[in-house]
């Protein structure tokens, strides 16, 4: 009798220990919203480094961003010296690519934008953060959890085009910084993750400085998003998200 009440005291009490950890639990869409926004502010602008690996070859880019809000994103390739110049913007839904060694400004159709970034396992979307999380997705918190952390499964919004069935986000139970992110095919394989490391405090925000994508279909394949700077909420120039900036940025 005395075993048998144990284990009822220990289910109960673990019933009420989940049912505290829920209650922890901040909504769905301020999580989501904070996601969105960790590597934005009013504005954001930061120096990166691009580590690019597969079995045969290594390469390392080194660019610069500036951000506003969720609806404009600039990038510029500093290096390698052949590809300085080359440079990217997105205005709301609209995005274009410049290719300064011929002289040429194209936009990037919607087809293309879960299509590689400059050879890279990250997508045009990854980069510039064309969908919202927020706006795009519905989440709920998944039962798939670790010590220590929170999870969430998201799927796509009917209207959302992207090639994603769901995704799985884990992040640090508390303070909501992204651990990894496992993203799944619509057949309901998991094809890529994105780990999330070296926190550190900017600003007012803590976030993780180093993205690392590994692709599962593609072995020994991986890209290393570095940020080396990252400034919040400092005034950006409106002729930043421009076409002619586009073409002048080096």
């Amino acid at each position: 009798m005395s075993s048998h009440r144990s284990l009822v005291l220990l289910g109960l009490s673990l019933l009420f220990s989940l049912s505290l950890a829920a209650a922890d639990r901040p909504a769905v869409k301020e999580v989501l919203k904070k996601v969105d926004d960790l590597y934005r502010g009013a504005t954001s602008q930061g120096e990166v480094s691009m580590i690019v690996e597969t079995p045969d070859w290594k390469r390392t880019m080194g660019m610069s961003l500036w951000s506003e809000g969720m609806d404009k994103t600039f990038v510029v390739l500093r290096s390698p010296a052949k590809d300085a110049g080359v440079a990217t913007l997105r205005v709301k839904r609209d995005m274009w690519n410049y290719f300064p060694r011929i002289n040429k400004t194209l936009k990037v159709p919607p087809s293309m934008m879960m299509g590689s970034w400059m050879g890279s396992d990250f997508t045009n979307d990854d980069l510039v953060k064309e969908s919202s999380l927020l706006d795009d997705y519905d989440a709920v918190w998944s039962k798939e959890e670790e010590p220590g952390t929170w999870a969430l499964d998201l799927t796509p919004k009917a209207r959302t085009a992207t090639v994603w069935g769901r995704i799985h986000m884990i992040l640090r139970a508390g303070t909501l910084i992204p651990l990894a992110e496992e993203y799944f095919d619509e057949h309901g394989e998991k094809v890529r993750i994105m780990k999330f490391s070296d926190v550190k405090k900017v600003g007012d925000r803590e976030l993780p400085m180093t993205l690392e994508l590994t692709p599962l279909k593609k072995p020994g394949n991986r890209t290393v998003l570095i940020y080396k700077s990252l400034e919040f909420d400092k005034p950006l120039p409106p002729s930043t998200f421009s076409l002619q900036n586009l073409r002048r940025a080096r």
